[in-house]
């Protein structure tokens, strides 16, 4: 089973646009919400390799970006290859 989590903002629209992206998917996610959350920001960080923008994606705890690295897996087939489609 695929394992996925977000880390977001509650007011960052592009955490709001991947969220409803895997909801119409109809895949479950965690989400880790770091809004005025130092010890979870900076655990953010180092997972994602530096990186402090929300969201953050991870599929099996393999970092996949943000929003956008997500709508191209959408939009490229691969998303659904990384989710297990063919499992589903």
């Amino acid at each position: 089973m695929v394992k996925i989590e977000i880390y977001s903002t509650s007011y960052c629209p592009y955490c709001i646009r991947a969220k409803q992206l895997l909801d119409a998917k109809n895949v479950d996610y965690s989400e880790i919400d770091v809004t005025g959350d130092d010890g979870a920001r900076l655990a953010l960080v180092e997972r994602s390799g530096g990186r402090r923008t929300v969201p953050q994606i991870f599929i099996n705890g393999e970092p996949i970006g943000g929003y956008d690295d997500l709508r191209a897996l959408e939009e490229s087939g691969d998303l659904d290859r990384l989710l297990g489609a063919s499992e589903r």
